[in-house]
């Protein structure tokens, strides 16, 4: 049992992270990673509906008709994504504000559902936290190098969180221009593709 949890939590973070591997879940890849907190923001919501949304679902899965399982798990991850924003609006107002329409979108995103039909409804709690948990990381750390990547080239710094900023190519290197290009939204599909090819790479090497 050990080992299997192990697999299920170490996947989500290179065999199956969502954007580069499954290539899932690209609407919020795309749309908030202008900045690296954007990206961990998301990614850190996106984590805790695909948590709690997988343990209820595990939970439920003999009692839940298999007519209307689909509906059933919307509306547990919907629950789950109010908390969400109900939370973010108590104690990351400015976040909130930032990420808008995306954090509603969670209730949609492909990864949630996915993970809810795939796994959780097949298995037990603890290797559905396991595999929700693994898979909410790697697509916390997918988000953030995408973010970061964007922000460096596209404003020049880097933001962890309001308020600290890791690094400012402006005052290091006062010559040097971002390309603005970058947090646009074209740019998003250009760095997603560097990223995709890196991810590429490695995985063959």
């Amino acid at each position: 049992m050990a080992k299997s949890i192990t697999h299920e939590f170490v996947k989500g973070l290179w065999e199956e992270v969502p954007p580069f591997r499954l290539v899932l879940g690209l609407c919020p890849v795309l749309g908030v990673t202008t900045k690296m907190q954007y990206g961990i923001g998301m990614g850190l919501a996106t984590t805790f509906v695909l948590v709690c949304s997988n343990i209820l679902v595990s939970m439920l899965r003999k009692a839940i008709p298999a007519k209307v399982r689909i509906a059933c798990f919307i509306i547990i991850i919907a629950t789950f994504v109010t908390l969400v924003e109900l939370l973010m609006q108590a104690f990351a107002y400015p976040l909130f504000l930032q990420l808008g329409i995306f954090i509603p979108l969670i209730v949609v995103n492909c990864i949630v559902l996915g993970r809810a039909e795939a796994f959780a409804s097949k298995n037990g709690i603890f290797l559905s936290v396991a595999d929700g948990l693994g898979i909410g990381i790697g697509f916390t750390l997918s988000l953030a190098a995408l973010g970061a990547l964007r922000e460096i080239l596209g404003a020049g710094t880097l933001t962890l969180w309001e308020g600290i900023e890791l690094v400012n190519l402006l005052h290091v290197f006062p010559g040097f221009h971002p390309f603005k290009f970058m947090v646009q939204a074209p740019g998003a599909f250009v760095c997603l593709g560097i990223m995709l090819c890196f991810m590429n790479m490695v995985g063959k090497k």
